[in-house]
């Protein structure tokens, strides 16, 4: 069964590692090519997402450099893995590659100019999420206490997205902003987000949020962070799949999707250390469900809602 995952911070860690680490097998990565294979990836998120403390003048080289990280350790490897630029690619990927796509977590590197956007969106970006915990020109983050919504350029950015065909992804947005973004964006998903109900952690998803994007037919892709699987921090593979029962339970069984934020975390549920994980995870989903809902959790669901 293929697996399709929205997010993960490889890039991230690869730049941090300053050559230390190789994609093709390195234990500190959980997102690396061997473990891909394991996975029997389909498409694999990989952000662009820079620390708060690089200065504002050296964001955009930051933001660059993954890029180049990703054309030149990630896209390497005998042809097997090949970027999805566009989503027609994905429909139309072989068989026997794994699709890799970039993503943008906070669009701090563009500052205001959307040229610079169009430039990540030429290369590739697929989905853009206007912020990470804090604010910034856009919007307020999940995090900022301010919890003020979309400035005129994060408005800006959406429309720009929305001409583009490029989701708009609303997982680290203040609530304010997660709402005014439904009203702006024709493409919305919550890249790595779980359900507020079974886990009070604010990044994630109270039940008026998830309600309303299973209403706009969004993808909400469940996140493998324990700090947001159970209020102890503590979890096992069963503690995800309470998070995907009670999206399921509000309408979402068409809806969900897996957003592993792998190399992002720095702790990992109980079974699901890395990325190769994914096969064993899907076993145990299909004690709960049929092949053809995990199917559709995996992989179908996601294919179902590329945006047209």
């Amino acid at each position: 069964m293929r697996v399709i995952d929205t997010h993960c911070d490889a890039l991230y860690k690869l730049q941090a590692g300053k050559g230390k680490y190789t994609f093709q097998d390195a234990e500190e990565l959980d997102v690396n090519f061997e473990r891909l294979i394991e996975a029997k990836m389909l498409l694999q998120g990989f952000a662009i997402f820079l620390d708060e403390e690089v200065p504002v003048e050296h964001k955009w080289k930051k933001a660059v450099e993954q890029v180049n990280i990703f054309k030149q350790h990630v896209l390497h490897k005998g042809g097997m893995i090949q970027h999805v630029k566009k989503w027609c690619e994905l429909e139309n990927l072989p068989e026997d590659k794994i699709g890799a796509m970039l993503t943008l977590e906070g669009i701090e590197p563009i500052g205001r100019d959307l040229d610079k956007l169009t430039q990540l969106l030429d290369g590739g970006v697929l989905s853009v999420g206007l912020t990470w915990n804090n604010a910034n020109l856009a919007a307020d983050g999940i995090m900022e206490e301010r919890g003020a919504g979309l400035t005129h350029f994060g408005k800006e950015i959406i429309q720009l997205l929305n001409k583009r065909k490029v989701f708009t992804d609303v997982s680290h947005m203040s609530v304010k902003a997660f709402w005014e973004s439904l009203d702006e964006a024709k493409f919305v998903i919550a890249s790595h987000s779980s359900a507020k109900a079974i886990c009070s952690h604010p990044r994630n998803l109270d039940d008026d949020q998830i309600k309303a994007m299973i209403e706009h037919d969004a993808m909400i892709d469940v996140i493998f962070h324990p700090l947001f699987t159970t209020n102890s921090g503590v979890a096992d593979m069963e503690d995800v799949i309470r998070h995907i029962d009670h999206i399921c339970e509000l309408g979402g069984l068409k809806n969900i999707g897996f957003g592993s934020d792998f190399d992002g975390i720095p702790d990992h549920v109980k079974g699901l250390e890395h990325v190769g994980k994914y096969q064993s995870f899907l076993q145990t989903l299909e004690k709960h469900y049929t092949k053809e809902e995990v199917e559709g959790f995996a992989s179908r669901n996601f294919l179902n809602h590329l945006p047209k």
